[in-house]
């Protein structure tokens, strides 16, 4: 007899609990949305500039392992363009022309892809080229790579390159929650 009272018992929801339970889970998404978007951006932003950031970091490696220069830039046709939201190479540059020419034994050292989502990479150079040295060959820009994200410019970051070749990446200085170079210039794309 208590066995069949306990089976005859209803387990499920009533529909006014489930509506509640609804309208409970679409609360929470609406508070917890906007706060998953900024975080998706920031994490892409994130990955983009680290990913910039290596690239760069192992082509002044190798210019200075290897004692030969090396290049970075957006090819075109073996030739660098600025379009530096496609893909970027770093190449091996035997007579530092920025132009990969693999009849001179020049070799692809590391590829990075293009940027996704209609986000935008911009740098004040064609190229950025190492000397065996470590130092820069090509003009220091007075801009530094910025990243800016479609969706939210105040997310966007950079990096900047000094003389001597060392990388910095930009941080939010005076807490405003927006990226500044190393003189305290915002990172804007134009």
């Amino acid at each position: 007899m208590l066995i069949h009272k306990l089976l005859s018992k209803n387990n499920g929801f009533t529909l006014v609990e489930l509506m509640v339970a609804i309208a409970i889970v679409a609360i929470l998404m609406m508070v917890a949305l906007p706060n998953l978007n900024s975080f998706i951006v920031r994490m892409r932003v994130d990955n983009e500039i680290s990913e910039l950031n290596r690239l760069l970091l192992t082509a002044r490696n190798i210019a200075v392992n290897e004692g030969i220069s090396v290049t970075v830039c957006p090819l075109t046709s073996n030739n660098c363009t600025a379009n530096w939201q496609n893909e970027l190479s770093a190449f091996t540059d035997a007579n530092g022309n920025g132009v990969f020419e693999p009849l001179l034994n020049e070799r692809i050292i590391k590829v990075k892809g293009a940027i996704k989502n209609n986000d935008k990479l911009q740098y004040g150079q064609s190229n950025v080229t190492y000397a065996s040295t470590g130092l820069m060959i090509s003009t220091v820009s007075t801009i530094p790579f910025r990243y800016c994200p479609i969706e939210d410019a105040a997310r966007s970051r950079g990096i900047v390159i000094s003389s001597s070749g060392r990388i910095y990446s930009t941080s939010d200085t005076d807490k405003d929650d927006k990226d500044e170079d190393r003189s305290g210039n915002e990172i804007i794309c134009t």
